[in-house]
């Protein structure tokens, strides 16, 4: 029932109620003991999966977000810039901070389609298929996908860290703009395999902008982001595939930008303008995400209330209008405010 809701989302047909989608709420192992019943204990121990799916089903789960291709296929070429602690165990802190190139100059002259890890299209291709049939098993009565993580600015950050980067396109933005089109040439391969895959759904992120909105001048993007994004989007669309993409941030200038290189849908933080993708393309495109997880982590009942209000006046009037908090539920989010936001998508959702 659920994956057909999806279905019919991404084929902008009008269901009776508006698709779920959430992310790593799935890590927020004292939110699905509360739903399911099943206790955190039997979910570490044999029970995860059948938690998982009870969970998804009480929250009416549609669409599962995933992709395959990230920082670790990158390996060696990636510049550690530490990490927080997000996950509930801790176990994604990393304190270990270390840069890949020491000055500019070395970065305008790495050439990533000649060091990067190379793999044959046809092991990509099998790598692929194997991450979407698990991705099916993992999200059962729900659409799923695979995909890329690393398009081509998440790419570059994993290469470079956030302080090399913004120098070397200060610097000289034609040398990194010309190190960037090697970069796309090395993923390309990546795309051709991912056309060739059995999924006909697939997730594209890149993050382009920060909360802020871009951080290069925005005619280096038109120059070197979005022509590498036809050139690889191409063997999608001629793939037949259904291309959605995300990114962090605040995207609203690029919106065009990104529906001319031909995607179906956008995935996105509260940051960018909904409003405006569901006026102009809400009639042709899918769209997810916006509800602001700092408000269900510090809100009330009301103000939970009224951000689902928010998001649903929207969406809702639109087919391919798919409900989700924009920047994850991490495992520090309230219970009893993970549950009120539940139901208030189910009250407000429906048609």
């Amino acid at each position: 029932m659920y994956k057909e809701l999806g279905m019919k989302a991404l084929q902008l047909e009008m269901t009776d109620r508006v698709c779920r989608m959430e992310y790593s709420v799935f890590g927020h192992s004292r939110l699905i003991e509360k739903v399911t019943g099943i206790s955190v204990e039997e979910q570490r121990n044999g029970r995860g999966q059948e938690a998982l799916q009870k969970f998804c089903a009480a929250w009416d789960i549609c669409m599962h977000w995933n992709i395959l291709v990230g920082q670790s296929f990158l390996a060696p070429y990636v510049t550690s810039m530490g990490h927080a602690v997000y996950a509930e165990d801790g176990s994604d802190y990393n304190d270990n901070v270390h840069e890949l190139f020491t000055s500019e100059e070395d970065v305008y002259a790495f050439d990533p389609y000649e060091k990067l890890p190379y793999r044959e299209e046809e092991e990509i291709v099998r790598l692929f298929n194997e991450n979407y049939r698990n991705h099916c098993a993992y999200a059962g009565d729900a659409v799923a996908m695979t995909g890329i993580y690393i398009t081509c600015m998440s790419g570059l950050i994993d290469m470079l860290g956030w302080d090399r980067l913004l120098t070397c396109a200060g610097v000289d933005p034609k040398a990194f703009g010309a190190f960037t089109e090697r970069y796309s040439l090395w993923i390309e391969r990546y795309f051709k395999a991912l056309a060739r895959s059995d999924a006909p759904v697939v997730m594209v992120h890149d993050d382009i902008v920060w909360t802020e909105g871009a951080f290069i001048r925005p005619e280096w993007y038109h120059n070197y982001i979005f022509p590498s994004y036809k050139r690889c989007f191409r063997h999608l669309q001629e793939a037949g595939k259904k291309i959605l993409f995300t990114s962090d941030g605040n995207y609203t200038r690029f919106i065009d930008d990104i529906a001319a290189c031909g995607i179906h849908g956008f995935v996105m933080e509260p940051m960018t303008d909904m409003a405006y993708i569901a006026e102009k393309y809400g009639k042709t495109h899918l769209f997810a995400g916006n509800a602001d997880t700092r408000i269900l982590l510090r809100g009330d009942r009301d103000a939970i209330r009224r951000e689902v209000k928010r998001c649903m006046d929207i969406g809702k009037k639109y087919p391919g209008f798919i409900m989700s908090v924009g920047n994850h539920i991490p495992a520090n989010t309230p219970v009893d405010n993970c549950l009120w936001y539940n139901e208030f998508c189910r009250e407000l959702g429906r048609r």
